[in-house]
């Protein structure tokens, strides 16, 4: 028999120790809302009852911590994010040029870009409520500001979470972690600044300011460097311009047999940095689990 909701919690998070930290966040947050909410309302309609009674009639309708960390994962065995599923080749080779058809490489590539303005955004706002939250405390409805600052970076996180899945392959919470709606604004406000998950995900906005500036410099400086490896011949036998032009007018103009080479070199480049785009958005979508997934 359960006595408090927490003791619910512990035990459904001990019977999914195994299952992936996300899904054990989303399976907390939904049992956590279901029955606090169920307890409210037993409460009111029956003022004598304890909580211990009124929690266990809950629990007997929702399911014991088996029953429901079982519902779970199957749900999650049947809707993991697709981009997990990678494109394999038995050939190193394979695998190299593969990673053309492979939707985990041109997913990382496409938050990488997103990356620069979502981390720029990230960045104003994490900067601008922290320090008018600051400046208002000593008025007060201060307090009140600090408050929706705070609410928002977890609602930041959840979004900057669904990108991470759909785009990068990583399972990430699908539910806001559960705050209790009946408590009082400065209560909330208190449990928000202990919490040291808003901390990280504060922590997280800023990091993704400087890696958003990484990633969009790279990304544009290799790509401007293969088109024009690819562009040598066109530039050359269609437009008749050199290759390579200084300010004191001086043209250099590549030999013919040279285009071949140029073309592949313009081409591998891309195709090596394609491959270590596929791996760093992997990385970075660990990253992100480990910063934003709570214990």
């Amino acid at each position: 028999m359960f006595k408090t909701i927490e003791d619910y919690l512990d035990a459904l998070k001990n019977e999914m120790k195994d299952a992936d930290p996300a899904v054990v966040q989303d399976a907390q947050a939904d049992a956590r809302e279901h029955l606090t909410m169920a307890l409210k309302a037993s409460k009111e309609k029956q003022p004598d009852i304890t909580d211990a009674d009124a929690l266990q009639t809950i629990i007997d309708g929702y399911g014991s911590p088996e029953e429901t960390a079982s519902a779970y994962k199957e749900v999650e065995r049947r809707t993991s994010p697709v981009l997990t599923q990678a494109v394999k080749s038995q050939s190193a080779l394979g695998r190299f040029f593969g990673v053309y058809a492979d939707p985990r490489a041109w997913g990382a590539l496409l938050y990488m870009f997103i990356a620069f303005v979502t981390g720029v955004f990230y960045f104003t706002w994490a900067v601008t409520g922290l320090s008018l939250s600051i400046s208002f405390l000593i008025f007060i409805f201060g307090f009140p500001v600090a408050l929706l600052f705070l609410i928002s970076i977890r609602g930041l996180a959840l979004l900057e979470g669904r990108l991470v899945e759909a785009l990068l392959g990583i399972r990430m919470p699908r539910r806001p972690l559960f705050t209790h709606q009946g408590m009082k604004w400065f209560d909330r406000l208190k449990t928000l600044l202990v919490d040291r998950q808003t901390w990280l995900m504060l922590l997280y906005m800023i990091v993704q300011f400087v890696l958003g500036i990484v990633y969009f410099v790279v990304i544009v400086t290799v790509l401007s460097f293969s088109l024009a490896f690819i562009a040598v011949p066109v530039f050359q036998e269609i437009f008749h311009q050199g290759a390579v032009m200084f300010s004191s007018g001086i043209r250099y103009v590549f030999p013919t047999w040279t285009y071949p080479l140029w073309v592949l070199g313009g081409f591998l480049l891309w195709t090596i940095f394609m491959n270590i785009v596929r791996g760093v958005g992997q990385l970075h979508g660990k990253f992100a689990k480990w910063i934003l997934v709570g214990e």
